[in-house]
C-alpha cells in the first residue's frame, strides 16, 4: 500500500501493515444487524504493486427500502428491484470473494465489524447460503483500534471523522466501495500513527481487539446507564452470536 493505497509486502503476520488486505462494506435497509437486508456490498483488495481491485454487488433485498435508508445510500426500491441481483445469487459470490483471502491469512478490514459481518451472516442464514467456514480471522476493525489507541479523544468516531483525524482519503461516505477503501486506508495509517499496533502479530491483534471491543462496550454501557438503566451494549466482536437472532424471522 502507498499512503493508504498501495504498498509492497507479503501477508506476513509479523509485518501486517505492509501486507495485502481485503476490505468489506455494505449498505443496507436499516440499522439493526439482525433484520437489515443488504442492498449493496463491496470488497476491495489492496496492497502489492497493483491498484486496488474492487468487486461490487447491487442486491434486490426483497422488501421495500425505507426512505431513511435511501436518503443515506441513494438506492431506491425501484432501482434495486430493476438492477439488483437476487440474494441467493449475490451472497455466495460475496462469501467466496472473502473466503479465499481469509483462508490465506490476509486480514479482513471492516469498519465496525459486528454490524457488517452480522448482517452478512444473517442474510446467509435467511437465504440458506453457507457462511464463512471456521473462525472469521484475522479481522481488523479501525473503529476498535482507534478507540483503544486514543480512548480519551473527544469528538465523533464515524468513518469520515476518523479519516479526517488520521488524514486519509475518503471519496464519498455511504458508497460501499469508497467506505471499504477508506477503512483499508485507516488500517494502513493507524499502525503508523500508533506503532505499538504494528508490533502485534495479526493473530494476537485479532484476539486483542476482541478484548478491547468488550472493554469499550462495557465502558459505553456504563455511560449510557447514567441516563437509561436498561441500556445494553453488546461486547461481541467481530460477529454477534447467532443465538441473538433465534427469534428473528
Amino acid at each position: 500500500m502507498t499512503d493508504a493505497e498501495g504498498h509492497n509486502g507479503a501477508a506476513s503476520s509479523g509485518a501486517w501493515p505492509d501486507g495485502p488486505m481485503l476490505a468489506f462494506d455494505v449498505e443496507t435497509t436499516g440499522t439493526d444487524p439482525e433484520t437489515a437486508r443488504i442492498v449493496a456490498a463491496a470488497v476491495a483488495a489492496v496492497g502489492g504493486d497493483t491498484p486496488p481491485q474492487t468487486t461490487t454487488w447491487l442486491l434486490d433485498p426483497g422488501i421495500e427500502i425505507p426512505a431513511e435508508a435511501t436518503a443515506i445510500h441513494h438506492i431506491t426500491t425501484e432501482q434495486a428491484h430493476a438492477d439488483g441481483q437476487a440474494p441467493t445469487e449475490a451472497l455466495p459470490e460475496i462469501v467466496a470473494t472473502l473466503a479465499e483471502p481469509l483462508a490465506a491469512g490476509f486480514p479482513l478490514v471492516v469498519f465496525r465489524a459486528p454490524y457488517a459481518l452480522t448482517v452478512l451472516a444473517r442474510e446467509c442464514a435467511r437465504h440458506d447460503v453457507p457462511f464463512l467456514d471456521g473462525d472469521m480471522a484475522p479481522v481488523i476493525d479501525p473503529a476498535v483500534l482507534d478507540k483503544q489507541a486514543e480512548r480519551y479523544r473527544r469528538g465523533r468516531r464515524t468513518l469520515p471523522a476518523l479519516c479526517e483525524h488520521y488524514h486519509v482519503r475518503h471519496d464519498g461516505p455511504n458508497d460501499p466501495v469508497q467506505d471499504a477503501l477508506a477503512a483499508a486506508r485507516l488500517a494502513w495509517r493507524l499502525p503508523r500513527a500508533h506503532p505499538h499496533l504494528a508490533a502485534i502479530t495479526l493473530a494476537n491483534l485479532h484476539a486483542r481487539q476482541q478484548e478491547w471491543a468488550a472493554e469499550q462496550a462495557a465502558s459505553l454501557q456504563a455511560h449510557l446507564r447514567r441516563t437509561d438503566p436498561t441500556a445494553t451494549v453488546t461486547p461481541h466482536w467481530p460477529l454477534l452470536p447467532a443465538s441473538s437472532a433465534e427469534e428473528t424471522s
